[in-house]
């Protein structure tokens, strides 16, 4: 059964400075790893396959959803992927999760994309664990725009993945469908404006709520897509403690002008891999970035999975992970870094 969360209109402010620990999940090794991403300290899952001990290898950066966390799809994604024996790092972007940053909540383009590098660094960094010239990245949802912006400016990243990737700029300026009446972001704008005068006045952040309080405002407000927003979010399937439910004000016109797949044509030679879901109302902004990408890409479609059921569902998360599996696998071998290289 799944029930609504009391809390679903609330935020918490994360704790920081926590101890590293490591914690074994199946076949694969967790441990809480901190970097930093523009002088703020970043907060992540670092996963390992089997007992740690394995020599260097590829590894992969996971992004987590628009207002999600590392333990949310993140992590499970992480997590199996590591189980098919690739390193990867989920982590909280900043102002964000357990990551610092005031005020929380702010979804900001350019430390987003920013800290798709920073992950990369800390990778990079640990030779004893990672091959530096074997990394590839994952964006889940939100956090696929951001790392296609990040990826055609960072070489380092050799195979780039999204799945239900979105441009949460593309988001709110068009609607989750692309068909929101131009005035709504007009309107929203002239909110934000009024919001950072009230900030200087000395009035405190000014935000709004992601989701509705109950699913039948959910079903209201956004049919289909607005009720798996509100029961992955706000109930016992999907919520988290950390997982931001208010927006500050202040984010609406900083992503005003951002185009996540503005130089996806930037990636190429590199692979790129888009897997959206049949029924996603979201999958137009994956269509989006293919045609503006260059080769080698593929849009791979997941039959009768809308954009949320590729967070957790595993009738729908494990072909996303075999294709995944593969297309790493076939991108990050030595051989073809080599080849790359050469």
């Amino acid at each position: 059964m799944i029930r609504p969360s009391t809390a679903c209109g609330t935020y918490r402010t994360p704790p920081h400075g926590q101890p590293a620990r490591t914690t074994e999940r199946g076949n694969t090794l967790r441990t809480d790893v901190r970097f930093n991403s523009n002088g703020l300290r970043i907060a992540a899952h670092l996963y390992t396959p089997g007992d740690g001990t394995q020599t260097r290898g590829p590894a992969i950066v996971i992004g987590h959803t628009g207002s999600g966390v590392k333990e949310q799809a993140a992590g499970l994604y992480a997590q199996r992927l590591s189980g098919h024996g690739f390193i990867t790092l989920a982590f909280d972007a900043a102002y964000q999760g357990e990551s610092e940053g005031e005020p929380h909540g702010l979804e900001d383009p350019a430390q987003r994309v920013e800290d798709f590098k920073a992950a990369v660094s800390y990778l990079s960094a640990r030779d004893d664990l990672v091959d530096s010239e074997r990394i590839g990245a994952l964006g889940i949802c939100g956090s696929g725009g951001y790392l296609v912006a990040a990826a055609a400016g960072d070489h380092r990243l050799k195979a780039v993945a999204t799945v239900s990737g979105t441009d949460l700029a593309a988001h709110f300026r068009h609607g989750g469908d692309g068909a929101q009446d131009p005035q709504v972001f007009q309107a929203m704008l002239a909110a934000a404006a009024a919001a950072r005068s009230a900030e200087a006045r000395g009035e405190g952040t000014q935000m709004f709520p992601l989701f509705p309080r109950t699913p039948e405002e959910a079903f209201a407000r956004g049919g289909e897509y607005g009720r798996e927003g509100f029961e992955y979010y706000c109930t016992d399937r999907g919520q988290h403690p950390r997982s931001t439910k208010l927006l500050p004000w202040s984010s609406i016109d900083r992503m005003a002008s951002f185009d996540a797949f503005q130089y996806a044509h930037l990636i190429a030679p590199r692979p790129l891999l888009l897997i959206a879901g049949r029924l996603a109302v979201t999958s137009w902004m994956s269509v989006n970035a293919y045609q503006r990408a260059r080769e080698p890409k593929e849009l791979h479609w997941i039959e009768g999975a809308s954009h949320i059921d590729l967070y957790d569902k595993d009738e729908y998360v494990e072909p996303a992970i075999a294709r995944l599996g593969g297309f790493y696998a076939a991108s990050l071998a030595a051989t073809a870094v080599d080849k790359a290289a050469a």
